[in-house]
């Protein structure tokens, strides 16, 4: 991080002056701070090391190596004290991070029009829909996904399996773009970055909800958590302090899911409702679905205007109802330019993705990981291709939500012709264990193993039978990785990624030279 903002040294003194958690320390010296650290490995000189207690290790226990390697002052939740150097108490330091990283970089979110969108599915499709509608409507604006940060002209991966960026870069991104001269920014947040406080201090003008279904219940231990941790969102309006450009504080509900009465009631400030239900304050009419995108009408208070995407699935009107209803009414864009910049994304990375080597059928990746997400996936595949055969490939991820695994594998053996359930970053986990258990949601549906559905270890195999299996016509599909560059077995990330591993299966099925199946371990039996 550097270690001055807009030309002036950071000091300990004036990160705390406007610090608004609780805090026991004496004087707090103005000693110059050079960045903040929560790993003590990457601590540099001056830095200020924040000391966290995570699952498996305690930040406070590292104190005197952060110590060593050149903090300039500690913070931490312990009544430890330290005489070598300003220790200053919190009561919760993961929260105080927040407020620290923004002050560090002058809060940035208090000088941009900060708009958050949460939910179970559609997150990222969503945020980039209404990057495109600010950049339709010349709006200087960068986005924050689990895709990438977009900065101007520069595109930063964000990394292997990342859900929201920890709070120092979070805050980091946002000095950048503001910085860069931009204005607005759009920033994908998750359940996880929502409970950990990641987002605290980003001063949200618009949030934004797409769904909350069954998800990370691993995490969170009940859905009424999961549900409470998404609801944080909305409750962080009313807290955003005045900016000079205004902010509207307003809270974008989808109102077909059944988020829709709890966060009504837990969004104190205005908001505004979107869906097809009629109820709802922005709606799709006349609705147009097939192959080649979607089309409907959008209308509003006082606006109507026609809509076309070349996304698909009835499912991406919902994340493109959201994304028009944010910046129509919360942005006072005008609606045909909002309608222009959704017609201007062609698609994100992973998700409903055509992989096309002149195959005579069409093969595709997605990111569906959630039961919801690949009822409406296959129920898309269905809408738009009826009468053709869906085989679809996928797994459940280890050390997550156990329940998922029968739920997915039943909305499968329901849903599709043929289910081939395979690797999906069992970490630590035992595959066979995993796969058996989605086994028995397939049996327990009265599906037959070898008949309609498939165990298969090795992901490239699986998907290479998949590829096999294919008819002139068919519609293969891998679920559950979509973008994603890794895959975890034990704890190391081996390099992967389905569209690559796709290619590969069509190329060996085609004859042609490349590109080469990725490895993983248990294509030769490692694992």
């Amino acid at each position: 991080m550097p270690n001055k903002i807009n030309d002036e040294e950071v000091s300990l003194k004036k990160i705390f002056s406007e610090f608004p958690l609780e805090y026991s320390a004496g004087n707090i010296p103005g000693i110059a701070i050079t960045g903040i650290a929560l790993d003590n490995r990457k601590v540099e000189r001056g830095n200020l090391f924040v000391a966290i207690k995570g699952g498996s290790a305690d930040g406070h226990d590292f104190i005197p190596d952060a110590i060593g390697r050149g903090a300039a002052a500690i913070v931490g939740e312990r009544p430890l004290g330290t005489k070598e150097i300003p220790y200053i108490r919190v009561e919760n330091s993961r929260q105080a991070l927040s407020w620290l990283a923004a002050a560090f970089h002058d809060n940035p979110g208090r000088k941009l029009t900060v708009i958050g969108v949460t939910g179970t599915d559609g997150k990222t499709t969503t945020c980039n829909l209404l990057y495109q509608i600010l950049l339709a409507a010349n709006i200087k604006a960068g986005l924050i996904s689990t895709v990438n940060a977009v900065i101007g002209d520069q595109v930063l991966d964000t990394g292997f399996h990342v859900t929201t960026p920890d709070a120092p870069d979070v805050q980091s991104y946002l000095a950048r773009m503001v910085a860069a001269g931009l204005s607005h920014v759009v920033l994908e947040t998750t359940s996880h970055a929502l409970a950990q406080f990641r987002v605290d201090a980003c001063e949200f003008d618009i949030g934004i909800i797409t769904n909350i279904t069954h998800e990370h219940l691993d995490q969170h231990g009940s859905f009424e958590n999961y549900q409470a941790a998404k609801a944080r969102l909305f409750q962080s309006l009313s807290k955003t302090l005045p900016k000079p450009q205004g902010n509207p504080r307003l809270a974008v509900l989808n109102r077909d899911d059944r988020s829709f009465e709890y966060l009504s009631n837990i969004a104190a400030g205005p908001q505004i409702s979107y869906g097809l239900n009629p109820a709802a304050e922005v709606r799709a009419e006349t609705k147009t679905i097939s192959t080649n995108g979607i089309h409907f009408n959008v209308v509003g208070k006082g606006f109507c205007t026609a809509v076309d995407s070349p996304l698909v699935g009835e499912f991406n009107i919902s994340n493109c109802l959201a994304a028009l209803t944010a910046t129509i009414c919360g942005l006072g864009l005008n609606p045909s330019t909002a309608a222009r910049g959704i017609a201007a994304m062609p698609g994100v990375p992973g998700r409903m993705e055509r992989i096309d080597l002149g195959q005579t059928f069409t093969a595709m990746v997605d990111f569906a990981h959630t039961p919801n997400a690949l009822r409406v996936a296959i129920d898309t595949i269905r809408r738009t291709a009826p009468g053709k055969r869906a085989i679809v490939i996928f797994g459940s991820a280890g050390l997550r939500d156990r329940e998922k695994r029968r739920m997915m594998a039943e909305v499968a053996v329901e849903m599709a012709d043929i289910s081939i359930f395979t690797a999906e970053d069992p970490r630590t986990e035992s595959l066979d264990v995993i796969l058996e258990e989605m086994a028995a949601g397939a049996r327990a549906r009265g599906s037959e193993e070898g008949r309609t559905f498939w165990c298969v270890r090795d992901r490239g195999d699986a998907i290479r039978f998949g590829v096999s299996l294919a008819k002139k016509g068919d519609i293969v599909i891998a679920f559950g990785k979509g973008h994603e560059q890794s895959m975890c077995f034990g704890t190391i990330e081996y390099p992967w990624d389905d569209r690559t591993a796709l290619r590969a299966a069509l190329a060996e099925l085609l004859g042609k030279q490349t590109p080469k199946m990725p490895y993983l371990p248990t294509s030769d039996g490692k694992i």
